[in-house]
């Protein structure tokens, strides 16, 4: 396993991380003895870096988490969690307002069994885009409330995540803006995103240079693109377009004509960038999370790569939005 700063936190983090929304069910149903054993192999394997939200599963992943976390060290793992989305009884909320994110990490460390979180994250701040106040909020409350949180010793580190790189980018800019207008301390110190350093899709990559030079970590999520490059194809809310979906699959049974798992291939592919720390990956079966540590600490095949940028052709890049 390699690890690698992230940005200037001082945290150094393995190059293939720990997501633990599957512990949520979120993507189908799972049982607690299997989401323990995959926190357990994770840990083995030399991961050291766990991310989570309320939000996955509405609560159940942050639970999940710690009670998985009981019997392992604290000094083993960072953990990161994150504010501003939630949910109950299969209703999803947003709430980015100061007064709701600070009683959110709170409660985030009650589920978690913890007392201090490495890294909170505003959680997909394309949503407050879309609600009162703008993205501007998450500038002028949101964050202020979770750095004054950093103040007292309860976080150690704050980011942003988002989808939407241009998103990401003009927060960074505007709450740096906010503090040199304010002649303030605070400085955002991560992004994650996801989706955008995949084999079909590296535009982070344009990105990356932008951050480094706001001293801002960079990590990344969802290496099959949320199940784009899988054998299996992708599930049935998948908002990629039709064409995209067209073009992964028919990469997927190129690899698989070779021998060798597009699985295997975006996984490799997308930890191999070192100017960004990390990218998380979820599963709550432990021989995936093995598969997949095995996976990152080998070379891709390079040749394969670039045969399946060319099948994926035009539709490299392609987007969606948010759901």
């Amino acid at each position: 396993m390699q690890y690698r700063e992230l940005g200037h936190t001082g945290m150094m983090i393995s190059h293939l991380s720990f997501g633990a929304s599957s512990l949520g069910s979120v993507f189908h149903e799972t049982n607690e003895k299997d989401s323990f054993e995959a926190v357990e192999a994770a840990i083995e394997g030399g991961i050291n870096f766990i991310d989570v939200s309320p939000y996955y599963g509405h609560y159940k992943a942050e639970t999940v988490l710690g009670k998985a976390l009981r019997n392992i060290p604290r000094d083993k793992y960072y953990l990161s969690t994150k504010v501003g989305r939630y949910g109950k009884d299969g209703v999803n909320t947003w709430d980015y307002s100061a007064k709701r994110v600070t009683d959110s990490v709170y409660e985030s460390m009650e589920r978690l069994g913890i007392d201090h979180i490495d890294l909170i994250n505003v959680h997909d701040i394309e949503f407050q885009a879309a609600l009162p106040g703008g993205l501007q909020k998450v500038v002028d409350e949101t964050l202020p409330a979770l750095f004054e949180l950093k103040d007292k010793g309860l976080v150690s580190h704050v980011g942003i995540t988002d989808l939407q790189l241009q998103n990401l980018k003009w927060v960074v800019e505007k709450f740096e803006e906010k503090m040199q207008k304010e002649n303030g301390k605070w400085k955002l110190e991560s992004i994650l995103n996801f989706c955008h350093f995949t084999l079909n899709d590296d535009a982070l990559a344009d990105y990356v240079g932008f951050f480094e030079q706001k001293g801002v970590g960079v990590i990344n999520a969802s290496p099959l693109s949320m199940g784009l490059l899988s054998e299996r194809g992708v599930p049935a809310w998948h908002p990629a377009p039709k064409e995209l979906v067209a073009a992964c699959q028919k990469a997927a049974e190129h690899c698989k004509a070779k021998g060798y798992p597009i699985e295997k291939l975006a996984v490799q592919y997308s930890v191999s960038f070192p100017r960004i720390a990390s990218t998380l990956f979820s599963s709550a079966n432990p021989a995936n999370v093995r598969r997949n540590i095995e996976w990152a600490n080998e070379e891709p095949d390079w040749n394969l790569v670039c045969e399946v940028k060319e099948i994926i052709g035009d539709q490299e890049r392609v987007t969606w939005a948010n759901s």
